[in-house]
């Protein structure tokens, strides 16, 4: 159970990247961390070891949110383990390159499973859990602004999360709020090489790329913003007003 008087959060994605990033600043600022993981259970136990040696709390539990259940069920075991939910951040996403003319539906399903449904099932999960004040936080991304034409379903599924997040904070309101945020170039995906990130900063406002302090900045922003509640928070150095 959660050590007295601890709030909780649920990170899902949380061993990786900007995951990872999110759980080390709510264990910081005191939450026991619930992080959530598919398929990193070393990444995930590394993470958890790091923040309980530095003297935070830490859950780790195992769920494919892709699948119809794995959403209710990640909810109901981080509650299980933790004693109670304060905050969730959903983090856990995919972005797969799917060029015009190579689309499957199978892609196109796989992407909006994780990025799409799951979110909002493990919203709709944790909502009756979060007590008054409770703070959801969902992951969208620049793509949900520009047209990005090698990765279309990766932009609907989080053009989609904009708008969730609105109806979500509509629906849940006055007890929840909920609020997204969409970062641009913090992390180039596995398999990008530095020569692009050199270029994206070169057409980037700011003439930089982000880091995931940027969008941990954005997190704490959020969690402590008791009067903003639907929006989407762009943290891109300005690249959706390049043009």
């Amino acid at each position: 159970m959660a050590t007295a008087g601890a709030q909780v959060a649920l990170v899902t994605g949380g061993a990786r990247r900007l995951g990872a990033a999110f759980s080390r600043a709510l264990a910081r600022r005191g939450y026991h961390v619930v992080i959530h993981h598919r398929q990193s259970p070393a990444d995930a136990e590394r993470l958890q070891r790091e923040l309980e040696s530095a003297g935070g709390r830490a859950t780790v539990v195992a769920a494919d949110l892709a699948t119809p259940e794995g959403p209710a069920d990640v909810v109901a075991r981080a509650v299980a383990a933790a004693g109670r939910l304060d905050v969730v951040v959903n983090s856990a996403a995919n972005m797969l390159r799917t060029p015009m003319g190579s689309v499957t539906a199978a892609q196109f399903d796989e992407i909006f499973a994780l990025n799409t449904r799951a979110p909002l099932l493990v919203a709709q999960a944790a909502a009756p859990h979060l007590p008054e004040g409770g703070v959801i936080v969902n992951l969208a991304d620049l793509a949900a602004f520009e047209t990005w034409v090698g990765y279309i379903p990766h932009a609907m599924s989080k053009a989609a999360i904009v708008q969730m997040t609105r109806a979500l904070a509509k629906a849940l309101a006055p007890r929840i709020r909920v609020n997204a945020i969409a970062p641009g170039v913090v992390l180039l995906p596995d398999g990008w090489d530095d020569g692009l990130g050199d270029r994206l900063a070169a057409t980037t406002p700011l003439r930089r790329n982000g880091s995931p302090d940027d969008v941990v900045r954005a997190l704490e922003y959020l969690l402590d913003a008791p009067f903003v509640t639907g929006e989407t928070l762009l943290v891109d150095g300005g690249r959706h007003v390049r043009r």
